[in-house]
């Protein structure tokens, strides 16, 4: 009777039953590696599809920015609308009083804030955006 492969193994070097191990389980780690790679195509897809339906559907002055300078979630905003050449403008609620003031009438907790087409979005919400900007007079 033939022994299974594992059984004749033991005397064998580490290195070798590794490689013995790896060589049974690559069409696994090959489907594996494959599904997270096409995982990942679709959400640059999406993304990249989601920033071209902002792009298609902003008009200068539709997203405002209510900004402070040390806040890490304002740059990140910042860098992800300049990257998807979206049309924004912003202001520092340290340096600017009508943006100050603009902020407290908002009664927002924290920044960045954005106005857009007049509705309030707390923090960076991409999707919340992308609802607001293509949902036409509805917004």
């Amino acid at each position: 009777m033939h022994e299974p492969a594992s059984e004749s193994l033991p005397a064998l070097s580490v290195k070798t039953r590794f490689l013995a191990k790896l060589r049974e389980y690559a069409p696994l780690l090959v489907i594996v590696l494959l599904v997270l790679g096409g995982s990942q195509a679709a959400r640059d897809w999406q993304a990249r599809a989601q920033a071209e339906k902002l792009r298609a559907s902003v008009q200068p002055g539709d997203i405002v920015m209510l900004s402070s300078t040390d806040c890490v979630f304002c740059r990140r905003a910042r860098t992800w609308l300049d990257a998807e050449r979206i049309s924004y403008s912003e202001c520092f609620i340290e340096t600017n009083a009508a943006c100050a003031d603009l902020y407290r009438a908002q009664m927002s907790p924290g920044t960045p804030t954005f106005l857009v087409r007049g509705q309030r979005i707390v923090g960076f919400d991409k999707q919340r955006m992308v609802e607001l900007l293509t949902a036409g007079a509805k917004a």
